[in-house]
């Protein structure tokens, strides 16, 4: 699928992913009192469907219809231990710590994928990707400061380390896509269902049904998982595996800048100074971090 797909149209395809992401709070927030498991074991069961419908239409437009590669044993553990793992880790850190600081200790994942790609073949890490990384950094940790923090560091420690194994779950599952690039993009699929039925199982032991209460509530869990839990990870698929992993990597820290704007719109949150200055720091940053790529398009 991704075989022709130059580097720069990859990465712009992670970039679509990052866009998606920076919905999930609004999204989540607009689906109502639903559990963190059910509300993911629907949404992954959504996700699971959403790559092979538009390729089912594409397949059967091709003239010549090869069948799909076996996908190996590794890419599932690799597949399902980070979509499910990491979500797993973060509900847990949102259960046991205050949101902001649990998201702040979650948000190490763009910094640790730049780190890691430098142990790829053939890749190698400038000063201008370090350092659009930390003023991306610099801007999260100013936003999260914004919302203010409560209660004390060690009454919060397992949620904190909770965040932290989820951020380097998501890093490693990452760069990792890089080394499985064999892989074709339609197994995210089969990723999906599998951490549907899991997050299933989680939601049966530890949780209570709570189903949305109103048509727009439904609206959200199907715009979720449609859009963050569904495209979004076929298409860090594609960027992961062809793109720029330093630059998406950057680029990361756009999502929580662009959702706190989002629920700023929405008015689930308010505006202020350290928002604007955040924005300009995780601008200045993406740019930064991309000038190998702007100046090759210039």
């Amino acid at each position: 699928m991704t075989g022709r797909m130059t580097s720069r149209t990859a990465t712009l395809t992670g970039f679509a992913a990052i866009l998606l992401w920076s919905f999930l709070a609004t999204l989540t927030v607009a689906t109502g009192a639903v559990p963190p498991f059910q509300l993911a074991a629907m949404t992954f069961a959504l996700g699971a469907l959403t790559g092979p419908l538009g390729w089912t239409a594409a397949w059967l437009l091709r003239r010549e219809r090869r069948p799909l590669p076996r996908v190996p044993a590794l890419a599932w553990a690799v597949g399902v231990g980070g979509l499910f793992g990491y979500h797993a880790l973060y509900f847990l850190a949102l259960r046991l710590s205050p949101p902001a600081e649990a998201g702040l200790i979650n948000y190490l994942w763009p910094l640790l994928i730049v780190l890691f790609s430098a142990l790829l073949p053939g890749e190698r890490l400038a000063w201008h990707h370090l350092a659009g990384v930390v003023l991306g950094l610099a801007g999260t940790v100013l936003l999260f400061a914004g919302r203010g923090a409560s209660g004390a560091v060690w009454d919060f420690l397992p949620g904190f380390a909770a965040a932290f194994v989820a951020a380097f779950v998501w890093a490693t599952y990452s760069v990792s896509s890089r080394l499985l690039a064999g892989v074709p993009t339609e197994a995210v699929a089969g990723f999906c269902l599998a951490t549907a039925l899991l997050a299933a199982l989680f939601h049966l032991v530890f949780e209570i049904p709570a189903w949305p209460a109103t048509a727009p509530q439904w609206l959200a869990v199907l715009a979720l998982g449609l859009g963050p839990v569904g495209l979004a990870f076929y298409a860090w698929d594609i960027g992961m595996k062809r793109g720029d992993i330093r630059v998406l990597g950057a680029a990361s820290y756009a999502a929580p800048l662009i959702s706190t704007l989002l629920l700023v719109l929405f008015g689930y949150a308010e505006a202020s100074r350290a928002l604007a200055l955040s924005a300009a720091l995780i601008a200045a940053g993406g740019v930064l971090a991309a000038k190998d790529m702007l100046m090759r398009r210039g």
